[in-house]
């Protein structure tokens, strides 16, 4: 008779203790796991590097005096043991940490950057020398120049042409010697809070019959919490179908023509709009 491992269908969480997922060569770095069982059942944690499972145990798993080597996609799994067996979470979204044998890391933000933010970015130095300028660097071309100690810099009222490669160069003098470091590139993504709707049509006739269809419109919203409501609104050749909706369907009368959907957040004064699709045959 052959084992199959049970699994629950809530999934582990992974957190970052440390203030940076890369680090320095000889620098240490604390995850934390937590399994969301609102029964409050006794887990055992295991810990995994990509599909490696790692000796350590434990709610905690800190890496201590970084080699290279140790960089890697980090996940955790609750376990327990029960009259049936084994019962497993699923394995966490796996949090990706690089160690850097480098003298210098550019650090982006720890949250999502969206249009309109300040962006931060701030070069951490291996050790406390003088620096004396600090470059910032953007898809190979200079952004920005500071002269002094100060290593972070901020760029106001992003766009998403912002979003590419970042890289910090550091300089400081010793003894009449000046001394650079160049950072690796760190990639920066700059997201819309609103983007452009698509429009879904649906038209089985098992799910709806054969007098309805379907309309989804899917957008991605990214506002910070907490997020205002958003409201939308389905056309048909132009004309607006029925009052607004606060979800993002509707069932409309299935009839041919050119459908489309529009994406209102009132409180943020943002608007977007699909573009049309046809449903069936439109005579040209």
């Amino acid at each position: 008779m052959c084992n199959v491992p049970m699994v629950t269908s809530f999934r582990a969480i992974v957190e970052l203790v440390s203030d940076n997922s890369r680090i320095f060569t000889g620098e240490s770095l604390h995850l934390r796991c937590s399994i969301p069982d609102i029964h409050g059942s006794n887990w055992s944690v295991e810990w995994f590097r990509g599909s490696e499972k790692l000796p350590e145990t434990g709610e905690n798993f800190k890496l201590w005096n970084a080699k290279i080597k140790a960089s890697g996609k980090f996940s955790c799994q609750g376990a327990r043991k029960t009259m049936i067996g084994i019962i497993r979470t699923l394995q966490s979204v796996p949090v990706e940490i690089e160690v850097d044998g480098g003298w210098a890391i550019l650090k982006p933000p720890s949250r999502s950057t969206l249009v309109g933010d300040t962006l931060k970015l701030s070069c951490r130095l291996r050790g406390f020398p003088p620096i004396h300028e600090t470059i910032l660097y953007k898809d190979g071309i200079e952004v920005m120049r500071q002269i002094g100690q100060n290593v972070s810099f901020y760029l106001s009222n992003v766009t998403l042409g912002d979003s590419g490669m970042y890289s910090c160069r550091v300089s400081w003098d010793v003894r009449r010697r000046t001394y650079s470091v160049t950072s690796v590139n760190t990639p920066v993504h700059i997201l819309e809070v609103l983007s452009q709707p698509l429009l879904e049509i649906h038209a089985d006739i098992k799910l709806y019959g054969a007098k309805k269809m379907k309309l989804i419109c899917h957008v991605l919203y990214n506002a910070r919490a907490p997020a205002p409501p958003v409201h939308y609104y389905f056309y048909k050749n132009n004309e607006q179908l029925g009052m607004a909706k606060s979800k993002n369907y509707d069932l409309v009368t299935k009839a041919l023509g050119q459908y489309s959907c529009r994406v209102k957040v009132p409180q943020l004064d943002l608007v977007r709009r699909s573009k049309p699709s046809s449903f069936g045959d439109l005579p040209e």
